[in-house]
């Protein structure tokens, strides 16, 4: 039997992340992985891919006229589509819920490729996040293997009527990832402080034993008074606690800047001091910080997945979230964005140590480590036509050889 050749359809941060275990898991079988980098996350995309080893094929020059979801989209589906008719691949993979894997889940829905969704089932059921929450339900609708992390993530695509003989719960590649890498860093050749900006390594040189909380805020709904909420709760306890110290890597975005500088530039000098706003972090030095932070405020969902690997409480800068397994766990509270519950519950964390200890979690709720190898198990299983035209009507063609290439957009 020939090898299969899979397109793996990724390009911001988290997607490199999560794909990478399955990159890997695949390779190491001898399956042929081909690698589309959709350019949206240009600016960190290949710091990652090289820390990954897992060099692009084909890489989509994103040339972005506006910050228009539509113009994005558009962009996307020519390129995509471009790559997939010139390949002609068995299988395209896509990750999560974002608009690289929105518009690789319809392209080869248009071509008529089966469709694996890694990270599949995450629902809130609510319009927030935007539009993260309509491109993986309608992502959920053009996938053939339906890979949910979660028993929660699982009984959502049940009950959306997904087919149960496609759904195959195998927890977070976030968490094969995590562990990889902080194995790797942990070895001696590895300087993981090379990976971090010079601010960051000066800080965590003056600060070697202070308690420290990780704080990061990007989502496009709490930009403006939301994240300057967080801000003014994050002055108001370094203020109050002079043992602690925090870090904050801040969005590139100069708006979120200038609000997350507003809430702490009323501070004295002396406590000013102690919060160290840096630049967006490379994947090891985020890693290696979750190591060493004794909390995280944050809206992001993969820190909430990324921390539980290592027992790390986390509070969730929002109102709902799509992992609210590690909420049900115990491992991380929902606190909003508002000034005043946002303190409370981070002075709980800081002054009552039964609380801290209740939310170190033994185990995360996302995955022990080997979703990667389950994944590649499954998809490199004898698949005949047959039973792929259960959800796909129309033929199934095979792959030709290619050459990497760029794409414009």
């Amino acid at each position: 039997m020939h090898p299969k050749t899979y397109l793996a359809c990724i390009g911001t941060r988290p997607e490199i992340i999560k794909m990478a275990p399955v990159y890997q898991a695949l390779k190491s079988r001898g399956e042929k992985v081909v690698l589309l980098h959709t350019g949206q996350h240009e600016a960190i995309a290949q710091a990652l891919y090289a820390f990954f080893e897992m060099p692009p094929d084909i890489s989509i020059d994103l040339q972005r006229k506006s910050a228009s979801l539509a113009h994005l989209t558009s962009a996307l589906i020519d390129s995509v589509d471009a790559a997939v008719q010139t390949l002609q691949p068995d299988v395209v993979m896509v990750q999560g819920d974002t608009s690289s894997a929105l518009v690789g889940a319809l392209i080869g829905y248009y071509h008529n490729k089966p469709v694996a969704h890694i990270e599949a089932g995450l629902r809130t059921h609510e319009r927030e996040p935007f539009p993260e929450e309509k491109n993986r339900e309608l992502i959920g609708r053009l996938a053939h293997w339906h890979f949910p992390p979660t028993a929660q993530a699982k009984s959502n695509l049940l009950d959306e009527g997904i087919d149960p003989a496609w759904i195959f719960e195998v927890g977070n590649t976030v968490i094969d990832a995590a562990l990889w890498t902080r194995q790797r860093i942990a070895q001696p050749a590895s300087d993981a402080s090379e990976a971090m900006p010079a601010n960051l390594n000066e800080f965590l040189v003056r600060y070697p034993a202070q308690r420290l909380i990780l704080v990061t805020a990007h989502r496009r709904e709490n930009w403006g008074q939301p994240i300057r909420n967080i801000a003014n709760a994050l002055a108001q306890t370094i203020a109050n606690h002079p043992d602690t110290v925090a870090v904050w890597p801040v969005h590139p975005n100069p708006a979120v800047r200038a609000d997350v500088e507003a809430g702490i530039q009323q501070l004295p000098l002396q406590v000013r001091a102690r919060i160290c706003l840096t630049e967006p972090l490379g994947y090891q030095a985020l890693i290696g910080l979750l190591g060493r932070c004794a909390f995280t405020l944050t809206d992001s969902g993969g820190i909430q997945e990324e921390a539980s690997a290592f027992g790390k409480p986390v509070l969730v800068a929002r109102n709902s979230t799509e992992r609210q397994e590690l909420v049900d766990a115990g491992g991380a509270l929902l606190v909003g964005t508002q000034v005043a519950t946002l303190l409370a519950h981070i002075e709980m964390l800081l002054t009552d140590p039964t609380l801290y200890r209740s939310m170190q979690l033994d185990k995360s709720p996302f995955g022990d480590g080997h979703s990667a190898v389950r994944i590649a198990d499954i998809l490199t299983r004898p698949s005949p036509l047959a039973q792929l035209a259960r959800v796909s009507p129309l033929p199934l063609f095979g792959s030709v050889p290619h050459n990497a290439n760029t794409l414009h957009a």
